[in-house]
């Protein structure tokens, strides 16, 4: 009997144990599927946020350290880059007159200052303010701080021969950058500058796509336009972009006015 009886309570202990435990797999399978959910959510919302903050926010700083200016707070900086070519600069500088847009920013590369110093005496002539587009087009992420310095140096150089002294503005020639390019920057003296409207006319998507780019721009907007050879339509949709800031009430300044003007703003990079 003793016996028996022990069996019978080890059978049911095994059973209740064995319902315990299920008791506890259905709850864990339910727990596993809330936090499933939970996971994947958080999951896609921190993947949109990251996508929204690059389409937005193009320009960076390093933390505590020298910063890359990308945006202010009031007006508009119309921003033109040239690194090469022979024929797009003049029409360009043709329309700004034509339409009386006093400020704009041109960003050249000193080897295309080199060997344009008539369009770069036009565009100081003109009042519009130059910033310096490195000298060769190199990307400074792939370059040692020593190279992007020496090439610094070598666009400031021809500026100087061209009797244009006191730049403090400086573009990336691709556009592309680190704390190391700031870094080099600020010892010499310098302030990178990205921009916050990118119109896209050096890929020549159509006169009404560069214009519809540039249609989103606000106040404190840095807008990125080309005047080198490989942007074929800027000069056609210059006018429309133009007409449409001035029935927005949107004043144009230049870069270095911005900053005066108003807090800039950055973003970390890493």
């Amino acid at each position: 009997m003793r016996q028996v009886k022990h069996r019978y309570e080890t059978r049911n202990v095994s059973d209740e144990v064995k319902d315990i435990m299920n008791f506890f797999y259905v709850l864990n399978g339910k727990s596993l599927k809330q936090i499933l959910l939970v996971v994947i959510a958080a999951f896609f919302t921190a993947w949109f946020l990251h996508m929204e903050s690059i389409v937005h926010l193009p320009a960076f700083s390093a933390k505590d350290g020298p910063k890359a200016v990308y945006k202010g707070e009031k007006d508009i900086a119309i921003t033109f880059n040239i690194g090469w070519g022979d024929v797009k600069a003049e029409p360009i500088l043709d329309i700004l007159k034509k339409e009386g847009i006093k400020s704009a920013t041109f960003f050249l590369a000193g080897s295309w200052a080199e060997r344009h110093p008539d369009l770069v005496a036009r565009i100081v002539k003109e009042g519009y303010e130059i910033g310096i587009l490195g000298y060769d087009y190199e990307n400074y992420t792939e370059l040692e701080e020593d190279k992007i310095r020496r090439d610094l140096a070598k666009a400031q150089e021809a500026f100087r021969k061209l009797n244009i002294k006191d730049i403090k503005l400086v573009r990336a020639p691709t556009g592309h950058f680190d704390q190391k390019t700031l870094k080099v920057a600020q010892r010499m003296g310098y302030t990178v500058v990205h921009w916050s409207i990118d119109s896209k006319d050096w890929t020549n998507p159509g006169v009404e796509v560069i214009a519809e780019n540039v249609s989103k721009a606000k106040k404190g907007d840095i807008v990125l336009l080309h005047a080198s050879d490989s942007a074929k339509q800027t000069a056609k949709a210059l006018p429309i972009i133009l007409d449409d800031m001035k029935g927005k009430g949107l004043k144009l300044v230049t870069v270095s006015e911005m900053i005066a003007n108003a807090d800039t703003k950055t973003n970390e990079i890493k």
